[in-house]
């Protein structure tokens, strides 16, 4: 008969700061291991798919070779999936998309099958199917969060706010703080219409903030919502206050519900104002002001920002808006995909 394992009653000094570290080390193990098995992975599907090429290039193999190979595969390795006719196609499709092997090892590798998937489907030109394969690597996005950034077209809108940031930053914070803004900025998550009203708006974005704060981008850290600002006595409230982690500064957003006005502007440089001198540490750089308005002119937005020295950028948001055309595609979703490489 096995002794029953004896729990001290009480831990030795030092016992639990030892505890915590041992479990940091070993979920630190286990997420190299995932990634290294990814690595693998990728890497090995990137190959197939070179071969298949290779060999229908040079042999002049067809078609039904990739049938013939999927049924093989699967009676050499049962316990493995992944090896579906659809699934070896899009092998052979990841290896034409990126003939580069060093950047397949050194990049790409890094992400998941399931967003190499993605990127494929939704994105025919290489450019932009390695920006968005970059930011995916960068920020750690999911492949729903990935799919939805290609959606609503990130690329397009990232560093299209009119801005004065180049006169009123040093570089490299201008340049920063310029692709840290968007043009326009999608709220369709809200699910609100083009009438819905500045306060409405306000509270559905605070409602839904973590959505909020992915459509803001990477760095935004939210902080309040009609933050108050007692100035001489008289009480003001700012829309939306956030901080960025990587300009490390606070950022002033004004919602405003028509088009935009030059007046605007007054309103959002004192509040800008009011933030540097009683909220501000410091350490923090200058407060940056957007506003969001429903429409624009973008001349006379550029006009409007030429005599200003605080920075400040203005960029449109868009409510409810029905999927663009040339995105909707006839190919299979990520998910009907999944269930097919599962079953096979």
């Amino acid at each position: 008969m096995s002794e029953k394992p004896v729990r001290l009653t009480e831990p030795p000094a030092g016992y639990a700061a030892w505890l915590t570290e041992l479990k940091i080390r070993i979920h630190t193990a286990q997420q190299r291991a995932t990634l290294a098995v990814n690595r693998e992975l990728v890497l090995l599907y990137w190959q197939i798919g070179r071969d298949i090429l290779a060999r229908q290039a040079e042999q002049g193999w067809g078609a039904k070779v990739i049938e013939r190979l999927a049924e093989d595969l699967r009676l050499a390795f049962p316990e493995m999936k992944g090896f579906s006719p659809r699934n070896l196609k899009y092998m052979r499709a990841f290896a034409q998309a990126w003939p580069d092997e060093a950047i397949v090892q050194e990049a790409l590798a890094q992400l998941p099958w399931y967003h190499h998937l993605a990127l494929l489907d939704k994105l025919p030109n290489p450019e932009t199917r390695r920006w968005y394969a970059a930011k995916a690597i960068e920020h750690n996005w999911s492949r729903n969060i990935l799919v939805m950034q290609i959606e609503t077209r990130l690329l397009e809108r990232n560093g299209q706010a009119v801005s004065n940031f180049p006169m009123t930053l040093p570089k490299p914070q201008s340049d920063l703080a310029r692709e840290s803004l968007k043009d326009p900025y999608r709220f369709d998550f809200l699910g609100l219409t083009d009438e819905a009203q500045e306060r409405e708006i306000e509270a559905a974005l605070v409602k839904h903030v973590t959505e909020f704060l992915l459509e803001l981008g990477a760095g935004f850290a939210f902080v309040g919502r009609q933050v108050l600002l007692d100035v001489g006595g008289d009480e003001f409230f700012i829309d939306l206050l956030f901080y960025h982690l990587k300009l490390r500064c606070y950022v002033v957003i004004e919602l405003k519900g028509g088009k935009f006005k030059p007046e605007h502007l007054g309103q959002l440089g004192f509040y800008m104002t009011a933030v540097d001198r009683q909220v501000k540490h410091e350490q923090d750089n200058p407060t940056i002001g957007l506003l969001l308005c429903k429409s624009k002119n973008k001349v006379v937005a550029e006009y409007a920002l030429g005599d200003k020295s605080q920075p400040m950028g203005i960029a449109e948001y868009k409510m409810l808006e029905s999927l663009p055309a040339e995105l909707q595609t006839s190919l299979p979703s990520i998910e009907q995909i999944e269930r097919e490489l599962m079953g096979g």
